[in-house]
């Protein structure tokens, strides 16, 4: 399709994000750009990292997979993440200043791709309406896209002396945290037209104590699964599902998305599966389990909580970030983080109840705050509040 053939009242979004279709982010912006072209909009997304999935959406490819590890080679030295890749972005920019896009929505900058410097300069100069989803807090500190589980707090005032330096993205010989801080906020801080999305209320707490709190607009949009696809499976599916893994008989943790060597190291009684991108796969794993067991330290609003709550399975987490926001006392239950005491005895207390006790709640939990459609759909009424207010201004 071409500019030349588009109605003269149509949008262009154009998204960036380091994957394309893959991984929870990368899902998350091809589901947003599909239904942006459902209701008229032109979308493109631009990405830097493999692989290459297919798209609805147009697709721009920043640099290539070698200056991705250049990025990356560089970062473990000084420490720069996000501060190279200039050339790859400069072209990235040629290609938006020929779309002219009435919306750009950001969602992952870090993964060695962009160079923030160069975007921000652009997005400030040009003035378009930024729409930015914050799937982590990397956005506002020096170094990390986590904090949680260290307790740090020098994000607020200014990062120094990172305890996290050999955490992703990982510096091998420098911190370069306070520079990076300082350079963020300035940069961030020069778009004027910038909505952060924050995709819990914890981020959006976070968010709100940060450089950016008093500069930007501030709309938290849960993430969205879709809940056609996960869906409560039926009981032949999951009697195949435990036949096809081993777990016929007896009690068995599953843990799914490990690399090889991980797999050779699993003791007894653990049964490994390697990443799948296969949706309907992931969803018969999540129908057949008798809970979702998600002991995380560090993290936003993952989706695998939305993903087994929409398969009818109930979740046990840690009180870590945003995850608790999924769950109530009839979809799961939250236990301090790290306390394993606790965490056996919620697993107990589900199996003692039964699955059947909370699936009818776990489904309907999903359908009512977390349906794909709907959280999409907010992302459409945002990018048109965004483009009348931008007319408005002229």
């Amino acid at each position: 399709m071409s500019a030349g053939t588009l109605p003269l009242d149509v949008g262009t979004v154009v998204q960036l994000n380091s994957v394309v279709n893959s991984g929870s982010t990368g899902r998350i912006a091809e589901e947003i750009g599909k239904c942006a072209l459902a209701h008229g909009w032109r979308s493109a997304i631009a990405f830097g990292r493999d692989p290459q999935r297919p798209s609805a959406s147009e697709l721009i490819r920043v640099g290539s997979g070698l200056g991705v590890r250049l990025h990356a080679v560089r970062s473990r030295i000084f420490d720069d993440a996000g501060f190279d890749s200039r050339r790859a972005t400069q072209a990235l920019l040629r290609r938006l200043d020929a779309l002219a896009p009435d919306i750009v929505h950001l969602h992952n900058l870090h993964g060695y791709w962009v160079h923030i410097g160069e975007l921000f300069r652009w997005l400030a100069a040009r003035g378009v309406p930024v729409v930015w989803t914050l799937h982590d807090c990397w956005p506002f500190t020096g170094h990390c896209a986590y904090f949680d589980s260290t307790g740090c707090e020098k994000w607020r005032s200014g990062c120094f002396a990172c305890p996290q330096t050999r955490g992703y993205p990982t510096s091998l010989l420098c911190d370069r945290s306070r520079k990076n801080w300082e350079e963020k906020r300035e940069l961030f801080r020069s778009v004027k037209n910038l909505t952060l999305v924050p995709v819990s209320d914890w981020l959006a707490d976070i968010a709100r104590r940060s450089f950016l709190g008093d500069t930007a607009e501030i709309r938290r949009i849960y993430n969205g699964v879709d809940t056609e696809t996960f869906a409560p499976g039926s009981a032949a599916g999951a009697a195949a599902v435990r036949r096809k893994y081993g777990l016929a008989d007896g009690v068995f943790t599953v843990l799914v998305g490990l690399k090889e060597a991980q797999l050779r190291a699993l003791p007894r009684g653990i049964v490994g599966i390697q990443r799948t991108e296969s949706t309907a796969e992931l969803a018969k794993l999540y129908s057949a389990a008798d809970a979702l067991l998600n002991p995380t330290y560090d993290d936003t609003f993952p989706t695998v909580n939305l993903e087994a709550l929409a398969c009818g399975t109930p979740v046990v987490t840690y009180r870590t970030g945003g995850s608790p926001e999924a769950v109530d006392a009839d979809t799961g239950i939250v236990v301090p983080r790290g306390d394993l005491e606790a965490l056996l005895a919620a697993i107990a207390e589900i199996r003692e109840r039964g699955k059947a006790a909370y699936s009818a709640a776990c489904r309907s939990r999903a359908l009512t705050h977390f349906r794909a459609a709907d959280r999409w759909a907010d992302y459409l009424a945002l990018y048109e509040d965004r483009r009348l207010r931008k007319c408005e201004e002229g």
